[in-house]
């Protein structure tokens, strides 16, 4: 008997092994080969008894031990393995590699059940929720149902702060009570955070969290929990929660389902969490919820065009009305000297106000760190990285202060003089850490805390600073990104955006789309109870468009703005976008390969396909990058615009032009 195996590498394809012929081998097993002059475990792809007459079957290597007598990856995981390894063009090795958790893979981690475990999947404590639907969260529970019939994959398209998580609560309750298994989807761990104590309250030991700051063994624990798990149960996780062993899944949710986070972007698969997780709930005939305030481009163009239903909810839980917006001219406070540090005269003293009053405050700086950058008085010289073309990053902390790389991690410390001319070194712009000492130099009454991605490095943390918050320990939260992500404070009457402009002066079609969705959103987390929130923006242009619909809350006009612009310029969603991002450590090298590359792809594709461009970082860990898209119209065969790549792409491989360039396709760039 011979069988196909898939090895966690970033290989083509499947390797082919013999084995005895009374093994009763299964597809989903795993096996011990060889490889090399190692030996590597592998998932069985496929059985059969002839071996194909291209292989020659003195070169088939015997297989050196089976670890399962049953499956343990199934059948539907292995179909959307493929899916994903053809839709993402990737090795569907890099798919296993990044599906599995690396304990799975080692041959001493078993999957026989312990009496302890049989114990939990008799014994289930249910923890009923009293809470009571309102008649709007009822309307919409009725319309997503109805639209479930003929769609499949509904959005729900709700205010900040209407109520979309109970209304998930009770779909989920309903597929318990038929016995299905959920999956609940969150962009962030951080959400996973505050989310699982309400959960946890209403379906008890039925929930299971699966994400990337879990120990790879729990990981592994929590994947044989899904797989052995004879009762239905509720998996809440960030986007890697899709690869788990789902055997009767009724409903995936995914929360938040515009946020960029649910990205993957290396290394490959480079897949979209939500793409994949509608994906799985069609290949396993679940339904699928789509809920945000602030829905992406892209589905909102596949509720107009009828592929997606939409349910709505326009008013906040209990009529709360959405915060009112105000907008403060940089330029005017500068000239008129009216700032403290980086805060101006008038938002300085609204914090006073509502720190009077008891109210806590959140503070928006989506940049870490403590500045951007340091540049000489004199030459204007700045220090960079030595293996990127970035400037480096200022940082001071209890361990000192130190400029880092943001994208290899490369640390020095701090210059006082020039390397260039010897003059005096001066910091400009600034981070969350420089903004947690003005805070905290301005408010000294006033406790303060830091959300960011350096502060939450630590096990736990995530949950340490929102509990903190929560519990009016914390008066004011300053942070980055993170806390526009769907997190829930009773007492948040104002929240602040300090840089507005770099939000909106991104090189990319979409900075306009993530500019409005993160402010939006952020302006969400201000008067979730009680009186109205206010969201006090800092800007440099008080005039920018976006603006104007951010004021009226108005995501149905921005969506229309937007529609007609990517319309115009053919950028999703009226076209397949394809990025080929071609990389090597010589800049020459890397630049001739990528002109070979769009030559052959000229050729094929015509003037759907760009110039040789360089990114806005040209170079990333001494690897030389040049980029070049393709945009394949919406009526043409995409599959068949994949396939044509992907020929290309293996032929340039053998020819050996692009020797030892790395060609990265990305078939959901973001």
């Amino acid at each position: 008997m011979y069988i196909e195996v898939i090895l966690p590498f970033a290989i083509q394809g499947t390797y082919t092994y013999r084995t005895a012929a009374d093994m009763a081998l299964k597809a989903g097993c795993r096996v011990v080969v060889p490889l090399a002059k190692k030996e590597v475990v592998g998932i069985v792809y496929k059985t059969y008894t002839e071996l194909s007459p291209l292989l020659d079957d003195s070169k088939v290597r015997d297989v050196t031990a089976v670890l399962d007598e049953e499956a343990v990856v199934t059948d539907n995981q292995l179909l959307l393995w493929q899916w994903m390894s053809d839709y993402y063009m990737c090795p569907i090795g890099d798919v296993l590699a990044a599906a599995l958790p690396k304990k799975v893979m080692d041959r001493q981690f078993s999957f026989s059940t312990s009496p302890c475990e049989r114990k939990n999947q008799v014994h289930i404590t249910i923890v009923q929720d009293p809470f009571e639907l309102t008649e709007q969260q009822e309307r919409a529970m009725k319309d997503i149902r109805t639209q479930w019939q003929d769609k499949r994959v509904v959005l729900l398209h709700g205010v900040t702060s209407s109520g979309k998580t109970e209304v998930y609560i009770h779909l989920i309750k309903e597929q318990l009570r038929a016995g299905k298994q959920v999956l609940y989807l969150v962009p962030e761990i951080a959400l996973t955070a505050q989310l699982t104590d309400r959960l946890q309250r209403v379906f008890g030991d039925r929930l299971l969290v699966y994400h990337s700051r879990v120990s790879d063994g729990k990981r592994a624990e929590a994947y044989k929990q899904v797989l052995r798990h004879g009762k239905p149960q509720v998996v809440v996780g960030a986007r890697s929660a899709v690869f788990l062993p789902f055997r009767d899944l009724g409903l995936v949710i995914v929360d938040e389902e515009h946020e960029q986070s649910y990205k993957q972007q290396d290394p490959a698969p480079r897949y979209h969490g939500r793409s994949v997780a509608i994906m799985l709930a069609y290949q396993q005939g679940a339904y699928a919820l789509l809920g945000t305030a602030t829905p992406s481009i892209e589905t909102m163009y596949n509720v107009e065009t009828g592929k997606y239903g939409c349910s709505r909810m326009t008013e906040r839980f209990q009529g709360l009305r959405l915060p009112r917006i105000t907008l403060i001219d940089l330029n005017r406070q500068y000239h008129r000297k009216e700032m403290y540090g980086h805060l101006s005269d008038p938002l300085v003293a609204r914090i006073q106000e509502e720190l009077a009053k008891g109210k806590q405050i959140i503070l928006f700086q989506n940049r870490r760190g403590y500045a951007p950058y340091m540049q000489c008085s004199n030459c204007g010289s700045v220090p960079k990285c030595p293996n990127c073309d970035v400037s480096l990053t200022v940082h001071r902390t209890i361990r000192g202060s130190y400029l880092q790389c943001h994208y290899c991690g490369a640390e020095t410390g701090i210059m006082s003089a020039c390397s260039e001319c010897g003059s005096e070194m001066k910091i400009h712009g600034f981070g969350t850490e420089r903004l947690e000492d003005e805070v905290a130099h301005l408010f000294p009454k006033a406790s303060v805390a830091r959300m960011d991605l350096d502060s939450t490095r630590r096990k736990n943390a995530y949950q340490e600073i929102i509990s903190s918050f929560s519990e009016h320990k914390v008066d004011i939260l300053i942070g980055t990104q993170m806390v526009t992500k769907g997190l829930h404070f009773d007492d948040v009457s104002l929240v602040a955006v300090l840089q507005a402009d770099t939000l909106f002066n991104q090189p990319s079609f979409r900075s306009y789309e993530r500019a409005f969705q993160m402010l939006e959103q952020v302006a969400g987390r201000a008067g979730r109870k009680g009186q109205q929130g206010e969201v006090i923006i800092q800007t440099f242009d008080p005039n920018h468009p976006v603006f104007d619909y951010l004021r009226g809350h108005d995501t149905d006009g921005f969506y229309q703005w937007q529609r007609q612009e990517r319309s115009q310029f053919r950028f999703p969603p009226f076209c397949h976008l394809i990025t080929l991002t071609v990389k090597h450590r010589d800049e020459e090298r890397a630049e001739a390969a990528a002109t070979e590359l769009r030559g052959h792809l000229t050729d094929v594709f015509g003037q759907r396909c760009s110039a040789v461009m360089p990114p806005s970082i040209t170079r990333i860990q001494n690897l030389h990058i040049r980029q070049i898209q393709l945009r394949i119209e919406r009526t043409a065969p995409i599959k068949k615009g994949k396939e044509m790549l992907g020929q290309i792409l293996k032929e340039l491989s053998a020819s050996g032009l692009c020797k030892g360039v790395i060609i990265q396709p990305d078939t959901e760039p973001m």
